[in-house]
């Protein structure tokens, strides 16, 4: 890919800036701004060069027609107060914008279009959207990771069109995982939790031939104490998944791959109940395995310990409860006061949720804020939105 920073003429230039500023907004207030901090040096590199900013961005689901719900204002009033400057909302419709019209007055620098995903060609990655998105701009720069998995016309085949670059923050994303999954410093260790093991299963066979370690926490690991026989009383679990986790095992032991579950629990029987420690004999019918023991989260502690690098996705429990959330921010704790120690990547809602409330996000040597173009990434897979910058 090309970064921005290669590129020396910028003054007057229009520069269209894809960016994912989808962020939660309850009752017209952003709930966590973290996906639009992350980009804030891009914008602020641009700027200091002189350039026009047209930036282009979506807000949820709209399905291809317009829902005031789902505006951006909230995002421009967030902006505008973030890098102090006048930024003007655009709602019209894209098709009737012209270039030499957006920058009239002279003294505008940025400008933000209405959520793209208001046309339903963005979705269908329309090739005269694409043809119409980028004779706004001279550059276009791309710099949402979180939206690189997906083949739309802000994406992809807009860069058919006009010279294509990457952000600062799109760049910075792949280099940490490119570090933590080809230019590894071993030994590696994965921690992997969430609900179903079978949507990241793509994801653990793709890293059991690179790392050393992978722990299996969270729901996931109700699967794994089910085929080996273990109570798990009312917990979640996926059905007819025995040869799968098999298949795991095997590909870990051909591999010299240490897989890890906990030894451990802390159960309640509701998700709002108090924390009962249990071993596994001692499990109810109706109990619920909401977090991970004692035992577990030592032997989790003395694994990391021993590592030199680290991916974490996925809590250790039901966090939301701090009843349960004593071994997700332990370990979030652990990792954090590691230092230079340890190479550090974490990706996952969830698992940024656990940081972002203990407030140590900067002591991890990157947090994704992508989730499934964070997965298909270390799915080994080539995203489209990568691809087309290459």
């Amino acid at each position: 890919m090309k970064p921005i920073e290669n590129l020396k003429h910028f003054e007057n230039k229009k520069v269209l800036l894809r960016l994912d500023l989808n962020v939660p907004i309850l009752n017209g207030k952003i709930v966590d701004t973290n996906r639009i901090d992350k980009i804030i040096p891009t914008i602020k590199f641009l700027l200091s060069k002189k350039a026009k900013i047209i930036i282009i961005s979506h807000i949820g689901r709209p399905k291809g027609k317009v829902n005031k719900d789902l505006s951006l204002e909230p995002i421009t009033f967030y902006l505008k107060k973030k890098i102090n400057k006048k930024i003007l909302l655009l709602k019209d419709n894209i098709y009737n914008l012209k270039k030499e019209d957006i920058f009239k007055n002279s003294e505008l620098e940025i400008v933000l279009l209405e959520n793209i995903r208001f046309y339903p060609e963005e979705e269908s990655n329309d090739d005269k959207f694409s043809q119409k998105l980028a004779s706004l701009g001279e550059i276009y720069v791309n710099d949402a990771f979180s939206c690189s998995h997906r083949e739309h016309a802000s994406v992809t085949k807009i860069t058919k069109y006009i010279p294509s670059y990457c952000g600062i923050q799109i760049n910075t994303e792949v280099e940490a995982l490119n570090k933590i999954t080809l230019n590894i410093k071993k030994p590696v260790t994965c921690i992997i939790g969430g609900s179903k093991i079978s949507s990241k299963i793509k994801v653990i066979k793709n890293l059991i031939p690179k790392f050393d370690n992978i722990i299996i926490v969270g729901a996931m690991a109700n699967n794994v104490f089910k085929y080996n026989g273990l109570k798990i009383g009312k917990s979640i679990y996926e059905k007819d998944l025995d040869n799968l986790i098999n298949e795991i095992f095997l590909y870990a032991e051909k591999n010299n791959c240490k897989i890890y579950t906990p030894i451990d629990t802390k159960v309640g029987k509701n998700l709002n109940d108090k924390s009962t420690i249990k071993e596994f004999y001692d499990i109810e019918d109706d109990d619920m395995i909401l977090d991970i023991g004692p035992k577990s989260l030592k032997e989790i502690l003395s694994i990391i310990d021993k590592s030199s690098s680290l991916l974490w996705n996925g809590p250790l429990g039901y966090f939301e409860n701090s009843n349960f959330s004593t071994g997700s921010f332990q370990v979030a704790k652990h990792i954090a006061n590691k230092g230079e120690k340890i190479f550090s990547v974490v990706g996952g809602g969830d698992t940024v949720a656990v940081i972002n409330n203990l407030n140590i996000q900067k002591k991890f040597n990157f947090v994704s804020t992508a989730g499934g173009a964070f997965l298909e990434y270390l799915e080994g897979k080539v995203l489209p939105g990568i691809k087309a910058l290459n």
